[in-house]
């Protein structure tokens, strides 16, 4: 009999610290060009330096965070080019996955997209702008599962975790009263089985903030 391998308690470490951070960054709890220690990390999450420097490496290369020459790490302060470079994959990949949803986009699915769409109201009543992200976010996450198309969903959740920190930006200056337009143009079109509806709501939805940023 084959015996489990014993898990490693330094990968332990480094997989949950990684997993928190990446979640805290894309959910926008860090604001752009925040400073982050390893020994605060560290600390914050009850671990050694190593597991802190695995976790921040993994993501430094994908993107969530910027390591400078003088070993600096921070969350990225985007230019006006990477805004336009993130706002055009997201144009590009995700009215792909919504289009490929479509087809299983039965009652039960748009049902629980209105509830989150709901949730998404809490969160801008309450002015939590952590909270509008995560909701927002998983709105479309819960969406493009139904693609059936998880390396472009990866692709997909690896952009919005380098816009995490931006989008916490784009939240405050929209000033957001109620749930986002193009949601409702979203559910409609799916309601109504609109593919060229659905995805110029999405590309809409994904993009047109994101471009109020540039400067």
């Amino acid at each position: 009999m084959i015996q489990p391998r014993p898990i490693d308690p330094a990968s332990a470490a480094h997989e949950r610290v990684y997993r928190a951070l990446r979640t805290r960054i894309m959910h926008g709890e860090i604001d752009p060009g925040e400073a982050l220690t390893l020994r605060g990390i560290g600390k914050e999450y009850e671990v050694s330096m190593t597991p802190a420097r695995e976790a921040v490496r993994r993501l430094v290369a994908e993107g969530a965070l910027f390591l400078s020459t003088s070993g600096r790490v921070s969350t990225p302060a985007l230019t006006n080019d990477r805004i336009e470079e993130l706002a055009t994959l997201r144009a590009l990949l995700e009215p792909e996955l919504a289009s490929r949803a479509l087809p299983r986009a039965h009652f039960a699915l748009i049902d629980r997209l209105e509830a989150i769409n709901q949730s998404v109201s809490q969160m801008i009543s309450r002015q939590d702008a952590a909270g509008y992200i995560r909701m927002n976010l998983e709105f479309h996450r819960t969406l493009y599962l139904r693609a059936q198309a998880p390396a472009m969903l990866a692709m997909t959740e690896t952009v919005w975790l380098q816009l995490g920190p931006t989008m916490r930006a784009l939240y405050g200056r929209l000033n957001r009263t109620e749930p986002p337009y193009h949601h409702k143009l979203i559910l409609s079109a799916l309601k109504a089985g609109d593919e060229p509806g659905l995805r110029l709501a999405v590309r809409t939805d994904a993009t047109q903030g994101l471009r109020m940023l540039k400067t």
